[in-house]
């Protein structure tokens, strides 16, 4: 991947690859307490998105992910039936440019702010 970089440890210089797009989107429902988190990990990892995935104080689940729109569109449906045992409500996605969040997809506190 190639990288504009203007100091060694400038990430906010970073140049995403082309063709890849950020997906940020809030589950609602019976999500927390289920193994929603653990689900959205496995699936993603699977797909080789980068991001994390944090429950919101509010009793959402916040996704934070990039990657090919494809594999984003494939994420975003299984977001919407989720793991056995979860109750999907409503997912709110946004689609937006990516801002080339580093290799990896984990869990995050719900103390996150983003990135």
């Amino acid at each position: 991947m190639a990288e504009a970089m203007s100091g060694a440890n400038d990430r906010s210089a970073a140049r995403p690859p082309a063709g890849i797009a950020r997906l940020e989107a809030t589950v609602h429902g019976v999500v927390q307490g289920v193994g929603f988190r653990w689900f959205v990990v496995r699936e993603a990892q699977a797909l080789e998105l980068s991001g994390w995935v944090a429950n919101d104080p509010d009793g959402s689940v916040r996704v934070v992910a990039e990657g090919p729109p494809s594999d984003l569109a494939r994420l975003l449906v299984l977001l919407e039936e989720g793991p056995a045992g979860a109750w999907v409500e409503r997912v709110v996605p946004v689609w937006m440019p990516a801002v080339g969040l580093p290799p990896g997809f984990g869990i995050r506190s719900r103390a996150h702010l983003g990135d």
